[in-house]
């Protein structure tokens, strides 16, 4: 297959840049430093672990993702972010406790050199938190000249000659989709009028897609994922992704929902329930925050399942979520899954999965590889919503009217035969019939 895209080098560094410099951010920061150290594997990171078999099986090949088509490099990434807290990244991660103290000790000037630059707050979207690093602006158009001003900044400062944005910072209130996000001129209109309807994320969005700046949002808080803003992803020439990382139980469901459906099992209930005891927990502690989480982990059994096709499967089973502050747990989240299905004459069974997982642990490694992939994208010259990475997120993106694809194993050959096709390759599709020759046979 001829190559029809060329795509430039990943030359110079390239500047992550998070608002929200939190547990996932940290963990993210001092991962890459020690993989860059060699004192730690970036494990669970297709970019830097990740194959893709070429052509035949018989062929025998089969390459690194980073070798198949051009990633920035882990030792040219340099980090930058915000936050409505004063803390540098050293001291989060201290107080986040996700890694052990030999690791932090490890990193600890990597990690204290990175000082967050103060960051959009509004009190009615984010509420658990005391915010003391706060920018003084007064309008929505203050505060996103000011953070185009922070971007340009940034990539003076880390000597970077791109960039990317991927938010990670706390889960905001949630509320319907506003008339203000269903076009472009209404957004403009509404920024305009500094309406109470649009969110700090909402501005860190358009300030990234005006600066040329890739832009994913690792939160279930409004961006990306509305008519608006992907209108001016198109208008800028950006690519963008999201929403709310696949990192735990969702995970789950994306992996156990699809064997379900591919063996005719019937689905009677899943009660999904979850503990934790970080920052994310405690901000999700408000009612109107975890909504918005509520939203994202509830929409992908329907997508998998297709009620509308099977309804003697699953027309009426029964779907609930629920998670829990519990300071004891810290950042070492549970979760408990309890899934009753039907078999042959409707026989009931039973599933249970207790994740004991690492929330940051989890997530770390897919805010990196949304950031290469994005940067990926950039220089591909592609723009708007990028399908072919919804493989991280809860709740990705399609064009209108195109259903979503939730089964975690169609996302990831989505994922790779679009890094095939990047370079090339022919995509695999697994059919297999030409092995079998005449045994085989497709007509007589």
């Amino acid at each position: 297959m001829e190559n029809k895209r060329k795509v430039s080098k990943p030359e110079g560094k390239l500047a992550v840049l998070i608002p929200g410099l939190g547990a996932v951010s940290t963990t993210l920061m001092a991962g890459v430093e020690l993989a860059r150290q060699g004192k730690g594997l970036p494990i669970g990171s297709l970019t830097q672990m990740g194959t893709a078999r070429l052509g035949k099986r018989t062929d025998g090949r089969t390459v690194k993702l980073n070798e198949l088509v051009p990633l920035a490099e882990m030792q040219d990434i340099a980090f930058g972010a915000w936050d409505i807290i004063s803390e540098d990244a050293y001291q989060v991660a201290v107080r986040s406790g996700v890694l052990n103290d030999k690791h932090l000790e490890q990193v600890k000037p990597f990690l204290s050199s990175i000082k967050p630059k103060k960051g959009v707050h509004d009190a009615e979207f984010v509420r658990r938190i005391e915010a003391n690093h706060i920018k003084s602006t007064k309008t929505h158009r203050e505060s996103i000249e000011a953070l185009r001003q922070d971007i340009r900044d940034f990539k003076k400062e880390l000597n970077a000659k791109r960039a990317v944005m991927v938010v990670c910072s706390s889960v905001e209130t949630f509320r319907p989709l506003p008339d203000a996000f269903k076009s472009l001129a209404a957004f403009e209109k509404a920024l305009d009028e500094n309406s109470p309807d649009i969110n700090p994320t909402a501005l860190y969005t358009y300030a990234a897609l005006k600066e040329g700046v890739p832009f994913a949002n690792a939160t279930p808080n409004a961006s990306v994922d509305t008519p608006a803003l992907q209108e001016l992803a198109k208008q800028e020439g950006m690519p963008i992704a999201g929403r709310d990382l696949k990192s735990g139980q969702t995970m789950m469901k994306t992996v156990i929902a699809p064997a379900l459906k591919a063996r005719m099992l019937g689905l009677e209930g899943w009660f999904s329930t979850n503990i934790l005891g970080n920052r994310d927990g405690e901000v999700l502690d408000d009612p109107a925050a975890f909504k918005a989480k509520e939203v994202t982990k509830s929409s992908v059994l329907d997508t998998i399942l297709q009620p509308d096709l099977y309804p003697e499967l699953y027309n009426k089973y029964s779907h609930k979520v629920s998670i829990h502050y519990y300071p004891p747990r810290g950042d070492a989240k549970e979760g408990w899954d309890n899934i009753d299905i039907t078999g042959w004459l409707g026989y009931p069974m039973q599933i249970k999965v207790n994740f004991l997982c690492r929330d940051s642990i989890l997530a770390a490694p897919l805010v990196l590889d949304i950031a290469l992939f994005l940067d990926l994208a950039k220089r591909l010259e592609w723009r708007g919503i990028q399908e072919w990475m919804s493989f991280y997120f809860k709740s990705p993106m399609a064009q209108p009217n195109l259903p979503v694809e939730h089964d975690l194993f169609i996302q990831l050959t989505k994922l790779k035969n679009t890094l095939r096709v990047v370079a090339g390759e022919e995509p695999i599709t697994h059919l297999g019939l030409d092995y079998y020759g005449d045994d085989l046979p497709l007509s007589k």
